[in-house]
């Protein structure tokens, strides 16, 4: 399921450093594999402890868990609406990915020279914001000024919906805020997404603070809490130079006893690739067997045979029905014989609409 996160970013915010991280995200999910495709875009592996309770019960062979995309998004200046520095390339690369991680520098540094030459991560984001806006504004003038004649003309009743929301988006981007502001009706979602805005996309703030902010936050990120508080987004503290550290330690134990001293739970990477697997509308099943215990990504929402054409366009094309045992079922129970004879296994057909955490075997036949 080829679905991605941007990260984005001024310069020297630590958007480099967090996707190094990302790149080395092993070192947070114990001994699972990870792959990178090329130098700025990292297959990064979603830690999840539910496969290794699985593990834990079922003893496969091998262990393999589900991946998010992070592509590192390069050089931003001010003007890249209109093509300045690697403004036009910058700007397709974010509408080629599914949501944006928008990284804010959130702490103090003197070493470290801000582009603006003071931390301000309000007025980062307005940079990054207006030039996404004024992309914007010119996508949505230019299909207003091929749609306008016909809906206000003719009879045509798509034409006159897509006006009327083209109209709604400008409305929005003229007063400089995003497109994603804007409450969508569910019968204008189609149209909306081929819209392809980039003040559309779900985004995460990650805000990068300094160690000693990084449970409590600073001064940096209350500002950035307002200033989001209407925008339909989700925010995230990370130390970025923390995570560096952490991510040099190969020892897996060593790695805990770091955030525990720390006060952490997990480190920082880790919850922003769930946030970022979240962002992006995914959820997980598993398959689990003595060959294999596998995580499988679906879009939330999904019926039983396109989870099953996750796997294999054939599993769907041939689908007869799911065996599905829910996680915590499994779990309590210890097995599927076990949950067979508790009656906790139930057979679906094509309209069940997959869980996050189901068990699932499928039939099908081709």
């Amino acid at each position: 399921m080829a679905l991605k996160c941007g990260i984005v970013g001024l310069p020297n915010v630590g958007k480099s450093t967090l996707f190094n991280c990302l790149s080395s995200a092993k070192a947070q999910s114990a001994n699972f594999p990870f792959c990178t495709i090329e130098p700025n875009v990292g297959v990064i592996t979603v830690p999840d402890e539910r496969l290794t309770k699985l593990e834990s019960l079922v003893k496969p062979q091998r262990v393999v868990p589900t991946t998010v995309e992070i592509v590192d998004i390069a050089g931003l200046v001010k003007g890249a609406s209109k093509g300045e520095g690697l403004g036009n390339k910058f700007l397709g690369n974010i509408r080629e990915t599914d949501a944006i991680i928008h990284v804010l520098r959130c702490f103090e540094n003197d070493n470290i020279t801000h582009v603006d030459g003071n931390i301000d991560p309000v007025r980062d984001k307005e940079t990054i914001d207006i030039e996404l806006q004024l992309k914007d504004l010119e996508t949505v003038e230019s299909r207003i000024a091929k749609v306008e004649k016909q809906a206000k003309t003719g009879n045509d009743q798509e034409a006159k919906r897509l006006y009327r929301i083209l109209s709604t988006y400008k409305d929005v981007l003229m007063q400089g805020k995003s497109a994603r502001t804007v409450e969508v009706d569910p019968a204008d979602e189609a149209l909306v997404k081929g819209l392809q805005l980039l003040t559309n996309k779900p985004i995460l703030y990650v805000c990068n603070v300094d160690e000693a902010s990084v449970l409590k936050g600073n001064k940096h990120v209350d500002t950035v809490k307002e200033a989001i508080k209407d925008e339909n987004a989700e925010m995230l503290m990370i130390a970025a130079a923390t995570e560096a550290d952490i991510a040099e330690l190969e020892d897996y134990e060593e790695r805990q006893m770091f955030l525990d001293d720390l006060g952490l739970k997990e480190s920082g990477v880790s919850k922003l690739i769930r946030a970022a697997y979240k962002l992006l509308q995914l959820e997980t099943y598993f398959t689990a067997g003595v060959k294999e215990v596998r995580a499988w990504t679906f879009k939330r929402g999904c019926k039983a045979p396109q989870a099953a054409g996750v796997i294999h366009s054939d599993f769907e094309k041939g689908f007869i029905r799911a065996e599905v045992i829910g996680y915590n079922d499994f779990i309590t129970l210890g097995s599927e014989q076990a949950c067979k004879e508790a009656g906790k296994m139930s057979i679906e057909g094509k309209e069940y609409v997959v869980k996050d955490g189901d068990i699932m075997h499928f039939r099908f036949n081709v």
